[in-house]
């Protein structure tokens, strides 16, 4: 697992290589990701968008940017998590993510980045 924290606001990142759903002589490998938001600070936070860069080996960057997370735009009082599962697809098999939440004190509407913690994308093909 890969963390980071933010003004008290730690992200956590897991990675799975889906083998089932990914087809390397077509180029088509899918990743899943589990994010959990830990809401560590004194204040109370809403997440509003989201930012994702992806990088694949074989492509130039992706730029995926959006409201909220799977649908949510969720509220985090202080000692709160929020998780979720989402996945994306690379050509290569071979690549990482990383990006940014941005993240609003209930309190007196002041926002803050919260950053996701850079994490690696790689097929089992490569893996010993």
């Amino acid at each position: 697992m890969i963390s980071s924290i933010t003004e008290g606001i730690q992200v956590n990142v897991e990675v799975t290589y889906q083998t089932e759903f990914s087809n390397p002589h077509l180029h088509h490998y899918v990743f899943t990701y589990r994010v959990i938001i830990q809401n560590n600070s004194a204040n109370t936070y809403q997440l509003l968008k989201r930012r994702w860069e992806i990088f694949d080996a074989t492509e130039a960057v992706k730029i995926v940017e959006g409201e909220g997370v799977v649908g949510q735009q969720p509220i985090l009082e202080p000692g709160e998590s929020h998780s979720y599962v989402s996945g994306c697809n690379l050509k290569s098999g071979l690549g990482k993510m990383r990006g940014n939440f941005l993240m609003e004190k209930v309190y007196d509407g002041k926002q803050l980045y919260v950053t996701i913690p850079e994490f690696q994308l790689i097929a089992n093909i490569f893996q010993n």
